[in-house]
Parts: C-alpha cells; structure tokens; sequence
C-alpha cells in the first residue's frame, strides 16, 4: 500500500503550512524530496524505515501542497536558509530536538544548510545524487552547462520558464524526468498522479523556478559567507550517488564532501539513475540502516 501505517496532516509553519506524512516509532528521521517531485518519492523507502524510525516526510515550501511565499527581487522567501527553518519548526512540531536527516537532490542542498545552521540539532546527515551547489557553480563548464541546463533556465526571470511550463506542465514533467513515454513509467501511479497535481499549479511552478534563482543568487552569498566563517558539517555524513548519473562520472563526489565536513564521511554509488530511492530502494535501505541505524 501507497504510505501504509504513515499520518497526512498540514503542520503550520510561520507564514504558512507544510503538507507532510509520518509514520513509525523510534528516533526521528527526516526525509527531503528533490524537484520536480514531493515527499511521495519516499514511498518505497518510508515505510520499511518506520519499522525502526519515526518517519516525517514533508512537502518543502514552493512544492507540493506546502506553502509558496510570492517571489521577491532578491529571491529570499526561496532561499535554504528560510527552507531550512520551515524544516526546524516541522521538528519543533512534534518536539524532536536532535533528529537524523536524509535529502535527495534540490533537497539534499537543503539538508546541507539545515546541518551549517543547526549543528547540534542534526545527528547524521545523508546526502544524495549531488555535490555542494557552489562546487557545481564554481567548476562549470560546457559540459555542466549542457547536462544541467535547466539550472540556468529555471533561473531565468519571471515569468518566462513559468510561461512556457504552465503551457504543457504533464509533457515539460516527463522531459525534464527524462522519461520516454513508450517505455513503462519508473514511477508508482500514486506518486505520479501527487506529482502531477503538484505541477499543474502555477504557484508551484513558480515556486519551483523561485527555488533555482534563489540558488544562482542569495544562496551562493549564503554560502560563500558560510566557507569563509569555516563553517562544516560536523556530524557523519552519507554520500550516495546513481551509478547511471553524472555525480559519479564527472566529480569525485567523497573527496569534495570531505572539503566541506569535518566529520566522518563515507558512502558510494548504487546501482540507479538519478532517482536512487525509486529506482532502487532495496539498496537505499541498506545504505541508510548501516549509516542511520
């Protein structure tokens, strides 16, 4: 079953709500999802971990059903920092001090601000398919800006990638997911139809595009200003990438993690494309139960 045993509520946050599902008994365990999805990726994963875990999977702010701030010139209301406090009241909801973390993609950068800025709040921290966003920034060249082009045409003002996705939001999910439609679907018919429903919002593609110009702007200021304080990740960290991606190919993603945690890092590639706990959640699992158990 779709989320068998796990609560949907809206939890409030200030200015507005987060849309989440939790489940199961044991230490708090934190799970992000990455774009264009919401927390429904975590469906294959979710449940098995609340055997051992309680389990809080959230729609994060600007997707999902969760809430969308309007967009401002400097892109603030997107920026992680204000995302990450959205995360740390959802945590303060159900009153867990000191939690373990877990994000995939967009929301893997998320998890890596909510461990800068929390430091004695997050116990360990799993980091998956990506590298610091100032490391992709700082290193890019042709090939990053053609394998990662949608960084920089979401970034794009307002409101021209919003125009053009709202024309076609079923036809742009599919080619910006790299799915070819005469092959069967990768994703669950629940979690695609949550996707769906998120996506035909144009609050949400607007949320969607304010999360990427807030990346190409306040957050580089953000976390430059956080390099030169010499601020780390100090609890253990999970790196885990798709073998059939680009993580693994074009960077040496254990060493530049170590560069920017000062505790324990370890990790590898299993054997997925880029969406690694639908494509492959049996090896999830086994990667986060010897890192979070």
């Amino acid at each position: 079953m779709f989320f068998d045993g796990f609560t949907l509520e809206h939890v409030p946050v200030p200015g507005g709500t987060i849309r989440l599902r939790h489940g199961g008994f044991g230490p708090p365990l934190l799970l992000l999802h990455g774009n264009p999805q919401t927390h429904a990726m975590w469906h294959l994963v979710a449940p098995e971990l609340a055997r051992r875990f309680t389990v809080i999977c959230p729609d994060l702010r600007g997707y999902g059903f969760s809430l969308k701030p309007p967009a401002t010139s400097d892109h603030a209301p997107y920026a992680k920092i204000e995302m990450a406090r959205d995360m740390t009241a959802v945590m303060d909801h159900f009153g867990f001090d000191r939690f373990l973390l877990a994000g995939h993609d967009r929301r893997a950068r998320l998890a890596h601000r909510i461990a800068l800025d929390n430091p004695d709040r997050v116990l360990k921290l799993a980091v998956l398919d990506i590298i610091p966003t100032l490391e992709h920034f700082e290193r890019a060249d042709m090939a990053f800006g053609l394998g990662y082009y949608h960084w920089f045409w979401l970034a794009q003002p307002h409101p021209y990638p919003e125009w053009l996705i709202t024309r076609a939001p079923e036809d742009w999910w599919r080619q910006h997911t790299s799915r070819d439609p005469s092959l069967p679907d990768l994703f669950h018919p629940d979690a695609l139809a949550d996707y769906m429903a998120a996506v035909r919002q144009p609050e949400m593609v607007r949320g969607m595009c304010e999360d990427y110009r807030a990346a190409a702007t306040i957050d580089l200021t953000h976390d430059r200003a956080s390099r030169a304080a010499g601020l780390k990740i100090r609890c253990p960290l999970l790196v885990l990438w798709g073998d059939k991606g680009k993580i693994g190919r074009w960077y040496d993603a254990l060493a530049i993690w170590r560069a920017y945690c000062s505790g324990p890092v370890t990790g590898g590639s299993v054997a997925s494309g880029h969406y690694l706990a639908e494509e492959a959640p049996e090896a999830v699992l086994a990667r986060f139960g010897d890192f979070f158990g």
